[in-house]
C-alpha cells in the first residue's frame, strides 16, 4: 500500500482539533515533501523522521514521500507530527500492519535515535482523543499527565521500535493505568500563623465563599500578602471538571502539572513590571497569559498601583466574560479566564496614609493622584475593599486570647456556603448574572432603604448596586440564612471603602 492514513492532533488555544496525516509514497526522484500548512518545526521534521528511522535500522523508503497535513488552512506548530509522520511512512512503506491505526492517535516528537520526546498541550490531546473513541499514543513522558483524562485510553511508549513492535502485534504495550489524585494543603501557608486582622480575615472568607474579587488597603507590613497567600487554604477544591480545563491550560502553556494535587485551586502571583500580553497572553501563536493560567483560581496582583495603567485596563474585560479572546493576523485563540482577582496596595505613595504612627507627610492631591493610577471602571468590578491596619504589639506577639481558626475551620464554613450557592443558583455568588441578582437577591423594605441611602451618599454605579447584593447574597449564605437580612447588607456595604464618590 502506497498511501496511508495517521491521525494526530494540532494547537488552537486550548483546543486539540484532528489533523490528518496522509502519507503517500511514489515513483520518482527520492524526496520527502510536507504541506498543509507547517510551521519551521513541523519543516524539520522531515530530518528527524529519517534520522530516527535509519537509526532504528527501519527502511527509510528511497522514493518520493509526500506528507500532507490536513485541513491545510490550520496552521500546524512544534514537533508533535514527528511521530505520525514516521508511523505514515512506515504503514506506507508496508513495514508495519495498518489495522489499528483507524483506532489510533500519535503524539510526539522523535530524536534521531528514535526516542520518543514530550511534547506540550498532551492533556488537551487526551480529551479529543478521549471524545473522538481513539486510544492515545504518547511518550512515556507525557503519559501520566494525558491518563488524568478520565476514560481515556493512553499509551506511552518510549522509542519507536516499541510501536513498531506494538503495532505488529509482537509486543503489545499495556495501557496505562489512570492518574490518582488526593486533594491536600500540606504545603499551603495556614491562617492560623496570621495574628489579629479579624475584619480582613472575615473579608477573605467572604471572598472565598462567593468567588468575590478583593482590594486590601493598608501600611507596609501589616500582613496583606500574606492573608492573600493563605487564601487557596481556604478555598473549595476544583470539580474534576474545573481542574481539567485548568491543567489544560497548564499543558498548553508547557507549564508543570502537580499531577499529586491537580484539584487544588491555581494561585498566580505575577511581578508588577508584567507586561499586558504577559497578563491576558499574546504572542503570534497567542500563549495564553496569567489570567488564564490563574482560571478558576486566584490572581494576585500586590503593590496594584505599581502596575502600568494600561496593563491594569486589559483586566476590565475578562472581569466580567471570564474569558479572553487574543487576534492575530495568522490566527485567533480564545482562552478561559475565570479567575478571582485579589489585590493589595498602600494608601499613598508613602504607605502610611491614615496610619497612627503619624509617619505620612503626603498631601491630599498626592493620596488622590496615588489612588488613582486605579480607574473607576476597574475598581467598580472590585466586590469587597477591605482595610488593613497595623494590629497592637501585643496581638502580634501573642495572638489571640481564644487562639487564631485555622484555614480548616474557615475552609469548612467557605464549603457549607458556597455549596448552598451552587445547589439553589447554580454557581457561586459573583457569577449571577443581573436577572438572577433580581430573583435570589431579594430585600426587605428596610433593605431597599438603605440601599437607597447608599447609592445616593457614596455615588454607586448600578454595577457596584449590584455586586453589594451579590456579597450580601454571599453573607446571608454564610450565616445559613435564606432571606439577605439587614445586617448582611449592612456589611456588604461597609465593604465598598474606595469608591470614588466616597
Amino acid at each position: 500500500m502506497s498511501l496511508a492514513i495517521v491521525y494526530s492532533r494540532g494547537s488552537q488555544g486550548i483546543q486539540a482539533p484532528q489533523v490528518t496525516v496522509e502519507v503517500h509514497i511514489s515513483n520518482g526522484l527520492p524526496s520527502l515533501s510536507i504541506v498543509g500548512l507547517p510551521e519551521t518545526a513541523v519543516k524539520e521534521s522531515k530530518d528527524r523522521v529519517r534520522g530516527a528511522l535509519l537509526n532504528s535500522r527501519l527502511e527509510f523508503p528511497t522514493r518520493r514521500i509526500t506528507v500532507n497535513l490536513a485541513p491545510a488552512d490550520l496552521p500546524k506548530e512544534g514537533g508533535r507530527f514527528d511521530l505520525p509522520i514516521a508511523i505514515g511512512i512506515l504503514a506506507a512503506s508496508a513495514q508495519i500492519k495498518i489495522d489499528q491505526l483507524e483506532k489510533l492517535e500519535f503524539a510526539a516528537e522523535l530524536s534521531l535515535g528514535g526516542e520518543l520526546r514530550p511534547i506540550k498541550g498532551a492533556l488537551p490531546i487526551a480529551v479529543q482523543a478521549r471524545n473522538a473513541g481513539r486510544s492515545l499514543l504518547v511518550s512515556t513522558s507525557n503519559q501520566t499527565e494525558a491518563a488524568m483524562v478520565k476514560d481515556a485510553h493512553i499509551i506511552g511508549a518510549n522509542h519507536l521500535l516499541e510501536i513498531c513492535a506494538h503495532l505488529n502485534g509482537q509486543k503489545p504495550i499495556e495501557p496505562t493505568a489512570p492518574s490518582q489524585s488526593t486533594l491536600t494543603n500540606q504545603n499551603c501557608p495556614d491562617f492560623h500563623d496570621v495574628h489579629g486582622q479579624y475584619h480582613a480575615k472575615r473579608a477573605l472568607e467572604v471572598a472565598a465563599a462567593g468567588s468575590h474579587n478583593l482590594v486590601m488597603i493598608g501600611p507596609p507590613g501589616t500582613g496583606k500578602s500574606m492573608l492573600a497567600s493563605r487564601l487557596p487554604s481556604i478555598l473549595p477544591p476544583l470539580t474534576e471538571d474545573e481542574a481539567l480545563e485548568t491543567a489544560a491550560i497548564m499543558s498548553v502553556a508547557n507549564q508543570a502539572i502537580d499531577l499529586s494535587n491537580w484539584r487544588k485551586p491555581p494561585f498566580r502571583a505575577p511581578h508588577h513590571t508584567a507586561s499586558a500580553p504577559a497578563l491576558v497572553g499574546g504572542g503570534s501563536n497567542p500563549k495564553p497569559g496569567e489570567i488564564s493560567l490563574a482560571h478558576n483560581g486566584t490572581l494576585f496582583l500586590d503593590e496594584l498601583p505599581e502596575f502600568d495603567r494600561k496593563v491594569l485596563e486589559v483586566l476590565r474585560e475578562p472581569l466580567e466574560t471570564a474569558h479572553i479572546t487574543i487576534s492575530r493576523a495568522a490566527q485567533q485563540a480564545n482562552y478561559p479566564a475565570k479567575f478571582q482577582l485579589i489585590a493589595a496596595m498602600n494608601p499613598c505613595f508613602c504607605g502610611f496614609y491614615g496610619d497612627e504612627s503619624g509617619k505620612c507627610r503626603c498631601t491630599s492631591e498626592q493620596v488622590r493622584r496615588y489612588r488613582s493610577k486605579i480607574s473607576g471602571p476597574l475598581l467598580d468590578r472590585i466586590d469587597i475593599h477591605v482595610e488593613v491596619p497595623r494590629i497592637a504589639h501585643k496581638i502580634l506577639r501573642k495572638g489571640s486570647p481564644h487562639g487564631e481558626e485555622t484555614s480548616g475551620q474557615i475552609r469548612q464554613r467557605v464549603i457549607i456556603a458556597r455549596d448552598r450557592a451552587i445547589t439553589q443558583r447554580g454557581q457561586p455568588n459573583a457569577s449571577m448574572t443581573a436577572p438572577e441578582v433580581k430573583k435570589y437577591c431579594q430585600l426587605e423594605k428596610s433593605g431597599d432603604q438603605l440601599m437607597e441611602q447608599a447609592m445616593h451618599q457614596f455615588g454607586l454605579s448600578h454595577r457596584a448596586y449590584h455586586r453589594i447584593l451579590k456579597v450580601a447574597r454571599t453573607i446571608a449564605d454564610l450565616a445559613g440564612s435564606e432571606q439577605i437580612q439587614i445586617k448582611h447588607l449592612s456589611e456588604a456595604i461597609g465593604y465598598r471603602k474606595l469608591d470614588r464618590s466616597n
